[in-house]
């Protein structure tokens, strides 16, 4: 069996669609707290370099945590078809960044994502988003690559659903452990790719594949 392979750096499929967003009401909430926190650690709020910083802040956390917001049924959008393609589609290097919900410090990394299909396919640009709306949240990397194999088994129904997250961790490089280079590895295997040992196989073997 040959994996289909499809990086999709060649597509714009990586940002949530502001659309698919609903506006944020505590964003005065979050500048207030960001002016606090700023008070805190003993900065002057009124200075020039800071005048606008809460109200940054607040955009930027709207904009990090939008997968909350996001709704899964416009997400897809009807872009489920039917096929008599049962081969293995793999689509890698999917570029994420999220927050960890222990520190609310960023984690960011690659994701891979492969499936079979039972009858159905998904359109190309909805894996990456769905690794956006998944990634765009207060989390750990354990549960977010659970929860993008779990949502695409849901919405596909497929003979098997495979899922790797690399992570690197900005709370054990900047704090902590203080170990900038220590990567997480996380996987998720369902179906035929937990099952199948030669299934397995071919999937972990096309993501390590340098190119397409």
């Amino acid at each position: 069996m040959t994996p289909l392979q499809i990086d999709p750096s060649h597509y714009d499929a990586f940002r949530v669609d502001t659309a698919d967003v609903e506006p944020d009401p505590c964003i005065e909430a979050i500048e207030s707290a960001a002016r606090d926190i700023l008070v805190a650690i003993g900065e002057d709020v009124d200075r020039e370099g800071l005048k606008r910083t809460p109200e940054r802040v607040a955009r930027a956390y709207k904009e990090l945590t939008a997968g909350y917001h996001v709704d899964p049924v416009k997400l897809i959008n009807d872009a489920v078809f039917s096929v008599t393609y049962d081969e293995m589609v793999v689509v890698k290097d999917i570029d994420y960044f999220s927050l960890c919900e222990h520190h609310m410090l960023p984690f960011m990394g690659r994701c891979h994502v492969g499936y079979i299909p039972r009858g159905k396919v998904i359109g190309l640009s909805k894996i990456p988003r769905i690794v956006e709306m998944f990634s765009r949240r207060l989390q750990i990397q354990e549960q977010m690559t659970r929860q993008i194999a779990d949502f695409i088994q849901e919405q596909l129904n497929p003979a098997g659903v495979a899922v790797v997250c690399e992570g690197w961790h900005m709370c054990a490089a900047m704090r902590g452990v203080k170990k900038a280079n220590a990567r997480m590895v996380t996987s998720t295997m369902l179906g035929w790719f937990r099952k199948s040992h030669n299934t397995r196989s071919e999937f972990l073997a096309a993501i390590d594949r340098p190119g397409v």
